[in-house]
Protein backbone atom coordinates (compact mmCIF):
# COMPACT_ATOMS: atom_id res chain seq x y z
CA UNK A 1 0.00 0.00 0.00
CA UNK A 2 1.43 3.38 -1.03
CA UNK A 3 2.48 5.58 1.86
CA UNK A 4 1.81 3.07 4.65
CA UNK A 5 4.63 1.13 6.21
CA UNK A 6 4.48 -2.65 5.93
CA UNK A 7 5.48 -2.85 9.59
CA UNK A 8 2.06 -1.44 10.54
CA UNK A 9 0.16 -4.27 8.91
CA UNK A 10 -1.54 -6.82 11.11
CA UNK A 11 0.22 -10.15 10.50
CA UNK A 12 -2.97 -12.22 10.80
CA UNK A 13 -5.44 -10.36 8.56
CA UNK A 14 -3.37 -8.03 6.40
CA UNK A 15 -5.45 -5.84 4.11
CA UNK A 16 -4.86 -2.33 2.81
CA UNK A 17 -7.91 -0.80 4.44
CA UNK A 18 -10.88 -1.64 6.62
CA UNK A 19 -14.31 -0.25 5.79
CA UNK A 20 -16.77 0.10 8.66
CA UNK A 21 -20.29 0.64 7.33
CA UNK A 22 -21.72 -0.81 4.14
CA UNK A 23 -24.63 1.44 3.34
CA UNK A 24 -24.92 2.77 -0.19
CA UNK A 25 -21.89 5.03 0.18
CA UNK A 26 -19.70 2.62 2.13
CA UNK A 27 -20.41 -0.10 -0.43
CA UNK A 28 -19.55 2.24 -3.31
CA UNK A 29 -16.27 3.26 -1.67
CA UNK A 30 -15.37 -0.38 -1.07
CA UNK A 31 -16.25 -1.43 -4.62
CA UNK A 32 -14.03 1.31 -6.01
CA UNK A 33 -11.09 0.08 -3.94
CA UNK A 34 -11.65 -3.51 -5.03
CA UNK A 35 -11.84 -2.41 -8.66
CA UNK A 36 -8.43 -0.78 -8.15
CA UNK A 37 -7.00 -4.08 -6.81
CA UNK A 38 -6.80 -3.02 -3.16
CA UNK A 39 -7.51 -5.53 -0.42
CA UNK A 40 -10.31 -4.46 1.89
CA UNK A 41 -11.73 -5.85 5.12
CA UNK A 42 -15.40 -5.00 5.62
CA UNK A 43 -17.78 -4.88 8.57
CA UNK A 44 -21.38 -3.80 8.86
CA UNK A 45 -23.69 -3.72 11.85
CA UNK A 46 -26.49 -5.41 9.89
CA UNK A 47 -25.39 -8.85 8.62
CA UNK A 48 -25.68 -9.74 4.96
CA UNK A 49 -24.77 -6.46 3.33
CA UNK A 50 -21.27 -7.67 2.55
CA UNK A 51 -22.32 -10.60 0.33
CA UNK A 52 -21.70 -8.96 -3.05
CA UNK A 53 -18.48 -7.30 -1.89
CA UNK A 54 -17.11 -10.55 -0.48
CA UNK A 55 -17.92 -12.22 -3.81
CA UNK A 56 -15.75 -9.53 -5.42
CA UNK A 57 -12.85 -10.21 -3.07
CA UNK A 58 -13.47 -8.28 0.15
CA UNK A 59 -12.61 -9.94 3.46
CA UNK A 60 -15.53 -10.14 5.90
CA UNK A 61 -14.78 -9.46 9.56
CA UNK A 62 -16.84 -11.13 12.24
CA UNK A 63 -16.51 -8.26 14.69
CA UNK A 64 -15.44 -4.63 14.87
CA UNK A 65 -12.25 -5.63 16.68
CA UNK A 66 -11.34 -8.12 13.98
CA UNK A 67 -12.05 -5.48 11.33
CA UNK A 68 -9.93 -2.81 13.04
CA UNK A 69 -6.96 -5.10 13.60
CA UNK A 70 -7.03 -6.26 9.98
CA UNK A 71 -5.61 -3.06 8.50
CA UNK A 72 -3.44 -0.06 9.28
CA UNK A 73 -6.14 2.26 7.93
CA UNK A 74 -9.74 2.20 9.14
CA UNK A 75 -12.45 4.06 7.21
CA UNK A 76 -15.65 4.84 9.10
CA UNK A 77 -18.69 5.43 6.86
CA UNK A 78 -21.44 5.22 9.43
CA UNK A 79 -24.82 6.80 10.14
CA UNK A 80 -23.84 9.79 12.27
CA UNK A 81 -21.32 11.12 14.78
CA UNK A 82 -22.65 9.03 17.67
CA UNK A 83 -22.34 5.89 15.54
CA UNK A 84 -18.57 6.40 15.29
CA UNK A 85 -18.24 6.37 19.07
CA UNK A 86 -20.70 3.49 19.50
CA UNK A 87 -18.71 1.42 17.02
CA UNK A 88 -15.15 2.33 17.99
CA UNK A 89 -15.18 3.22 21.70
CA UNK A 90 -15.25 -0.46 22.75
CA UNK A 91 -12.17 -1.23 20.60
CA UNK A 92 -10.22 1.99 20.93
CA UNK A 93 -7.23 0.10 22.29
CA UNK A 94 -7.00 -1.81 19.00
CA UNK A 95 -7.14 1.42 17.02
CA UNK A 96 -4.02 2.86 18.65
CA UNK A 97 -1.21 3.39 16.15
CA UNK A 98 -3.55 3.23 13.16
CA UNK A 99 -5.11 5.86 10.94
CA UNK A 100 -8.83 6.61 11.14
CA UNK A 101 -10.44 8.19 8.08
CA UNK A 102 -13.92 9.32 9.05
CA UNK A 103 -16.27 10.00 6.14
CA UNK A 104 -19.38 9.87 8.30
CA UNK A 105 -21.34 13.10 7.96
CA UNK A 106 -20.62 15.29 10.99
CA UNK A 107 -20.78 18.94 11.97
CA UNK A 108 -17.46 20.80 12.24
CA UNK A 109 -17.55 20.60 16.04
CA UNK A 110 -18.28 16.88 15.92
CA UNK A 111 -15.32 16.36 13.58
CA UNK A 112 -13.07 18.33 15.95
CA UNK A 113 -14.29 16.26 18.88
CA UNK A 114 -13.47 13.05 17.04
CA UNK A 115 -10.01 14.38 16.16
CA UNK A 116 -9.31 15.21 19.82
CA UNK A 117 -10.64 11.84 20.93
CA UNK A 118 -8.48 10.05 18.36
CA UNK A 119 -5.35 12.00 19.32
CA UNK A 120 -5.89 11.16 22.99
CA UNK A 121 -5.78 7.48 22.07
CA UNK A 122 -2.79 7.58 19.72
CA UNK A 123 -4.82 7.48 16.51
CA UNK A 124 -3.99 9.56 13.44
CA UNK A 125 -7.24 11.23 12.30
CA UNK A 126 -8.36 12.43 8.88
CA UNK A 127 -11.88 13.77 8.38
CA UNK A 128 -13.55 13.45 4.99
CA UNK A 129 -16.67 15.17 3.68
CA UNK A 130 -18.11 13.56 0.56
CA UNK A 131 -19.61 15.88 -2.06
CA UNK A 132 -21.02 13.09 -4.20
CA UNK A 133 -23.76 10.50 -4.39
CA UNK A 134 -22.72 6.81 -4.50
CA UNK A 135 -23.04 6.68 -8.29
CA UNK A 136 -20.39 9.41 -8.57
CA UNK A 137 -17.71 7.45 -6.70
CA UNK A 138 -14.74 6.67 -8.98
CA UNK A 139 -15.59 9.78 -11.00
CA UNK A 140 -13.66 13.03 -11.13
CA UNK A 141 -17.06 14.75 -10.95
CA UNK A 142 -17.28 13.76 -7.30
CA UNK A 143 -15.33 15.64 -4.65
CA UNK A 144 -14.18 14.68 -1.18
CA UNK A 145 -12.87 17.39 1.13
CA UNK A 146 -10.37 16.37 3.82
CA UNK A 147 -8.99 18.03 6.92
CA UNK A 148 -7.04 16.91 9.94
CA UNK A 149 -3.74 15.04 9.69
CA UNK A 150 -1.71 16.28 6.73
CA UNK A 151 0.63 13.31 7.07
CA UNK A 152 -2.28 10.89 6.76
CA UNK A 153 -3.68 12.75 3.77
CA UNK A 154 -0.36 12.76 1.92
CA UNK A 155 0.27 9.09 2.65
CA UNK A 156 -3.19 7.96 1.63
CA UNK A 157 -3.74 10.23 -1.37
CA UNK A 158 -2.90 7.54 -3.98
CA UNK A 159 -5.73 5.47 -2.50
CA UNK A 160 -8.38 8.00 -1.48
CA UNK A 161 -8.03 9.74 -4.83
CA UNK A 162 -9.55 6.59 -6.36
CA UNK A 163 -12.89 7.65 -4.89
CA UNK A 164 -13.18 11.20 -6.23
CA UNK A 165 -11.30 14.45 -6.65
CA UNK A 166 -9.55 15.05 -3.32
CA UNK A 167 -8.97 18.42 -1.67
CA UNK A 168 -7.12 19.07 1.60
CA UNK A 169 -8.52 21.96 3.62
CA UNK A 170 -6.07 22.19 6.49
CA UNK A 171 -5.28 20.67 9.84
CA UNK A 172 -8.41 22.00 11.55
CA UNK A 173 -10.36 18.74 11.47
CA UNK A 174 -13.70 20.56 11.26
CA UNK A 175 -12.91 22.58 8.15
CA UNK A 176 -13.81 19.91 5.57
CA UNK A 177 -17.21 19.43 7.16
CA UNK A 178 -17.79 23.19 7.25
CA UNK A 179 -17.05 23.62 3.54
CA UNK A 180 -19.19 20.59 2.70
CA UNK A 181 -22.20 21.77 4.70
CA UNK A 182 -21.88 25.32 3.37
CA UNK A 183 -22.04 23.99 -0.18
CA UNK A 184 -25.02 21.82 0.67
CA UNK A 185 -26.73 24.86 2.20
CA UNK A 186 -26.54 26.64 -1.15
CA UNK A 187 -27.85 23.56 -2.96
CA UNK A 188 -30.80 22.95 -0.67
CA UNK A 189 -31.83 26.60 -0.66
CA UNK A 190 -31.71 26.57 -4.46
CA UNK A 191 -33.94 23.48 -4.43
CA UNK A 192 -36.28 25.14 -1.93
CA UNK A 193 -36.52 28.20 -4.17
CA UNK A 194 -37.42 26.00 -7.12
CA UNK A 195 -40.05 24.09 -5.14
CA UNK A 196 -41.54 27.37 -3.88
CA UNK A 197 -41.74 28.71 -7.44
CA UNK A 198 -43.30 25.44 -8.62
CA UNK A 199 -45.93 25.78 -5.89
CA UNK A 200 -46.70 29.32 -7.02
CA UNK A 201 -47.27 28.40 -10.68
CA UNK A 202 -48.86 25.13 -9.66
CA UNK A 203 -51.67 27.16 -8.14
CA UNK A 204 -52.76 28.08 -11.69
CA UNK A 205 -52.18 24.65 -13.20
CA UNK A 206 -48.61 24.77 -14.53
CA UNK A 207 -46.86 21.45 -13.96
CA UNK A 208 -43.60 21.29 -12.05
CA UNK A 209 -41.97 19.75 -15.14
CA UNK A 210 -43.10 22.65 -17.30
CA UNK A 211 -41.79 25.11 -14.72
CA UNK A 212 -38.46 23.25 -14.41
CA UNK A 213 -37.93 23.50 -18.18
CA UNK A 214 -38.07 27.28 -17.79
CA UNK A 215 -36.32 27.60 -14.44
CA UNK A 216 -33.26 25.40 -15.06
CA UNK A 217 -31.62 27.46 -17.83
CA UNK A 218 -32.41 30.69 -15.99
CA UNK A 219 -30.76 29.45 -12.78
CA UNK A 220 -27.78 28.13 -14.74
CA UNK A 221 -27.30 31.58 -16.27
CA UNK A 222 -27.63 33.27 -12.87
CA UNK A 223 -24.77 31.24 -11.38
CA UNK A 224 -22.46 33.42 -13.47
CA UNK A 225 -23.27 36.20 -10.98
CA UNK A 226 -21.72 34.30 -8.06
CA UNK A 227 -18.16 35.36 -8.89
CA UNK A 228 -19.20 39.01 -8.89
CA UNK A 229 -20.94 38.70 -5.53
CA UNK A 230 -17.88 36.92 -4.14
CA UNK A 231 -15.56 39.70 -5.30
CA UNK A 232 -17.71 42.34 -3.63
CA UNK A 233 -17.98 40.34 -0.39
CA UNK A 234 -14.23 39.72 -0.21
CA UNK A 235 -13.54 43.38 -0.96
CA UNK A 236 -15.95 44.52 1.75
CA UNK A 237 -17.20 47.50 -0.29
CA UNK A 238 -20.91 47.13 -1.07
CA UNK A 239 -21.13 50.60 -2.64
CA UNK A 240 -19.31 49.68 -5.85
CA UNK A 241 -21.21 50.85 -8.98
CA UNK A 242 -23.38 48.80 -11.30
CA UNK A 243 -24.89 46.65 -8.56
CA UNK A 244 -28.58 46.05 -7.95
CA UNK A 245 -29.32 47.93 -4.73
CA UNK A 246 -31.15 46.51 -1.75
CA UNK A 247 -33.85 49.14 -2.20
CA UNK A 248 -34.40 47.89 -5.75
CA UNK A 249 -34.22 44.27 -4.55
CA UNK A 250 -37.35 44.60 -2.43
CA UNK A 251 -38.97 41.17 -2.79
CA UNK A 252 -42.16 41.95 -0.91
CA UNK A 253 -44.13 41.74 -4.17
CA UNK A 254 -43.03 38.10 -4.51
CA UNK A 255 -44.10 37.49 -0.92
CA UNK A 256 -47.50 39.08 -1.57
CA UNK A 257 -47.96 37.18 -4.83
CA UNK A 258 -47.20 33.92 -3.07
CA UNK A 259 -49.67 34.68 -0.30
CA UNK A 260 -52.23 35.72 -2.89
CA UNK A 261 -52.01 32.28 -4.46
CA UNK A 262 -52.36 30.59 -1.10
CA UNK A 263 -48.71 29.46 -1.15
CA UNK A 264 -46.50 29.69 1.93
CA UNK A 265 -43.91 32.43 1.19
CA UNK A 266 -41.40 31.15 3.79
CA UNK A 267 -38.37 30.67 1.46
CA UNK A 268 -38.56 34.10 -0.19
CA UNK A 269 -39.76 35.79 3.03
CA UNK A 270 -36.52 34.70 4.70
CA UNK A 271 -34.51 36.51 2.00
CA UNK A 272 -36.71 39.59 2.33
CA UNK A 273 -36.08 39.61 6.09
CA UNK A 274 -32.31 39.81 5.44
CA UNK A 275 -32.86 42.67 3.00
CA UNK A 276 -35.11 44.50 5.47
CA UNK A 277 -32.48 44.23 8.19
CA UNK A 278 -29.85 45.95 6.07
CA UNK A 279 -32.23 48.60 4.73
CA UNK A 280 -33.30 49.41 8.30
CA UNK A 281 -29.62 49.84 9.18
CA UNK A 282 -29.24 52.46 6.42
CA UNK A 283 -27.73 50.34 3.66
CA UNK A 284 -30.57 50.36 1.14
CA UNK A 285 -28.47 52.00 -1.57
CA UNK A 286 -25.78 49.32 -1.33
CA UNK A 287 -25.62 46.09 -3.33
CA UNK A 288 -27.57 42.90 -2.71
CA UNK A 289 -24.40 41.16 -1.49
CA UNK A 290 -24.69 43.36 1.62
CA UNK A 291 -27.01 40.75 3.18
CA UNK A 292 -23.80 38.78 3.84
CA UNK A 293 -23.24 41.15 6.77
CA UNK A 294 -26.52 40.01 8.31
CA UNK A 295 -25.44 36.40 8.08
CA UNK A 296 -21.78 36.24 8.94
CA UNK A 297 -20.53 35.65 12.46
CA UNK A 298 -17.64 37.61 13.95
CA UNK A 299 -14.55 35.52 14.54
CA UNK A 300 -13.87 36.98 17.96
CA UNK A 301 -17.30 36.67 19.59
CA UNK A 302 -19.26 34.29 17.45
CA UNK A 303 -22.13 36.80 17.39
CA UNK A 304 -24.10 37.44 14.22
CA UNK A 305 -23.58 40.88 12.69
CA UNK A 306 -26.61 43.08 12.00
Amino acid sequence: MDGVSETNRNPIHPTDLTMLGLGAMGSALTAALLDADHSVTVWNRTPGRDTDLVARGAHAAGSVREAVTASPVVVACLLKHDSVHETLDPVIDALRGRTLVNVTTTTPEEARELASWAAAHGVDYLDGAIMAVPAMISSRAGQIFYSGSRAAYDALLPIIDIWATSEFHGEDAGRASLVDLAMLSGMYQLFAGFVHGAAMVGSVGMSACDFAARQAPFLAAMTAELAGFAKVIDGGDYTVPNQQSLDFSDLSHIVRASEGQGVDPAPIAAVQALIDRQVAAGHGSEGFARIYESLRATVSTGQVRR
